[in-house]
């Protein structure tokens, strides 16, 4: 597309020389997109940040979103590093270089631990979810709930369940 059409549609000048420059990569074979989630995970991340305008989060970003790659890790997001600062119990937020130190334990499932911190820091935070202190008596309620209706479908004996009466009537 033309950079005046793309620029009509909100895009920055900046975003437009990066599509441009990914679409001559792609059209001269220097980068196979679908090759990049059978490759090592640091492997595509280089290769992704060799295109213009392509850096490490948004490698790490495309790798985890796009391809579901399991060992992409973004360390240098910034909600990232605050999770592993509050649920490892550190004293100052990881930087990049530290988040890839820390991360080689959960290889090759960094992305896995990327939601999971993700989900974390948002839940702490009382961004999304419910807040930590109530979650814990929401999973006793509903535990105690479970129960009670286990016991009232089961007819109040132990272990033995009620037949529904279509099948008893079979019988």
């Amino acid at each position: 597309a033309r950079a005046d059409k793309l620029a009509r549609l909100g895009l920055s000048a900046a975003k437009i020389r990066t599509l441009k420059a990914i679409g001559t990569a792609l059209s001269k074979g220097d980068i196979d997109l679908n090759a990049l989630v059978h490759m090592d995970a640091d492997d595509a991340h280089d290769a992704l940040i060799k295109l213009h305008g392509i850096g490490p989060w948004t490698a790490d970003i495309y790798l985890m979103v796009c391809l579901g790659h399991a060992d992409a890790w973004p360390s240098g997001d910034l909600a990232l590093q605050e999770a592993a600062r509050l649920a490892l119990n550190l004293r100052t937020r990881p930087d990049a270089k530290r988040m890839i130190k820390l991360a080689q334990i959960w290889r090759p499932y960094r992305a896995v631990a990327a939601h999971l911190l993700w989900k974390y820091y948002g839940v702490v935070k009382g961004r999304e979810g419910a807040p930590v202190s109530s979650a814990a008596s929401s999973a006793k309620n509903s535990a105690k709930n479970s129960a009670k209706n286990s016991a009232r479908n089961n007819g109040g004996k132990n272990g033995r369940t009620r037949r529904p009466a279509a099948r008893a009537a079979r019988r």
